[in-house]
């Protein structure tokens, strides 16, 4: 298939969020330790719990963008409809879910109105990404079966 610019740059752009999103995992203790001193005081006093929040937080997002961009290789070679893209949005409605869940622990710790909105937002994108893979699964089936008949 012929990379229009939109998927060019939806590439680049995943692209640049995981490898990036390592360098933030890498870097989470040492920059939720300046959190800590120069932001709020509060995230120096719950550095464990938040870094271990944050920590498992940043992998499950790293997840979701390895998935992605799994999912936009198949889009690249014009072959959406595969049992590996069901696959995919199952497991980044799972970890989307595990961000909410961890989040509203976070709530819990360090109440801020930020935590409530990433809660809402990846509870919905869990269950989105679920119904979507329920599609897809669909899909799949009816293209073999189309395969099959040709």
């Amino acid at each position: 298939m012929k990379k229009n610019g939109f998927v060019s740059f939806t590439k680049f752009f995943l692209d640049f969020m995981f490898f990036s999103g390592i360098l933030v995992e890498v870097t989470l203790p040492y920059t939720l330790k300046l959190a800590g001193r120069y932001y709020s005081a509060e995230i120096g006093r719950q550095y464990i719990p938040m870094l271990v929040i944050f920590g498992i937080s940043g992998i499950c997002g790293l997840i979701i963008v390895f998935s992605l961009r799994r999912m936009m290789r198949t889009v690249i070679e014009r072959n959406c409809f595969v049992s590996d893209n069901t696959r995919s949005l199952k497991v980044m409605g799972r970890v989307s879910l595990v961000i909410a869940v961890l989040f509203l622990i976070k709530s819990i710790l360090i109440p801020t109105p930020a935590s409530f909105v990433i809660v809402l937002t990846f509870f919905i994108a869990g269950m989105f990404s679920h119904v979507l893979s329920l599609v897809f699964e669909e899909a799949v089936r009816f293209k073999e079966e189309n395969d099959l008949t040709i």
